[in-house]
């Protein structure tokens, strides 16, 4: 099992930065892909990005591809996968959670598991 926690959420205005990050121990972290998903007020959670293992392979959903960037960081034991989020909207307003990718295709909730509590962003305009 992998226990990931996210931080870095907040308050922000419209056009504004946030950077959240994700700290995972347990299993070999290395070894999965990673992804944040988000739920907002009265919605589904729903996929927002993904990294692979290696970090070689980057994936977004349409609605952040651009503003956006996921990274890790495997080595010198911190385990960690950011997502930088420029641009922000209001619509990006949500809670954000990480989570490892066990099976099935990148953007599918079902395939993750070892959520974290999430971080809240809140954009205002």
């Amino acid at each position: 099992q992998v226990q990931v926690a996210e931080s870095g959420g907040g308050l922000v205005q419209a056009g504004g930065s946030l950077r959240l990050s994700c700290a995972a121990s347990g299993r070999t972290f290395s070894s999965y892909t990673m992804g944040w998903f988000r739920r907002a007020p009265g919605k589904e959670r729903e996929f927002v990005s993904a990294i692979s293992w290696s970090g070689g392979s980057t994936y977004y959903a349409d609605s952040v591809k651009g503003r956006f960037t996921i990274s890790r960081d495997n080595a010198n034991a911190k385990n960690a996968v950011y997502l930088q989020m420029n641009s922000l909207r209001p619509e990006d307003t949500a809670f954000y959670y990480c989570a490892v990718q066990m099976m099935g295709g990148v953007r599918v909730l079902e395939g993750y598991d070892d959520w974290g509590q999430g971080t809240q962003v809140t954009v205002s305009s």
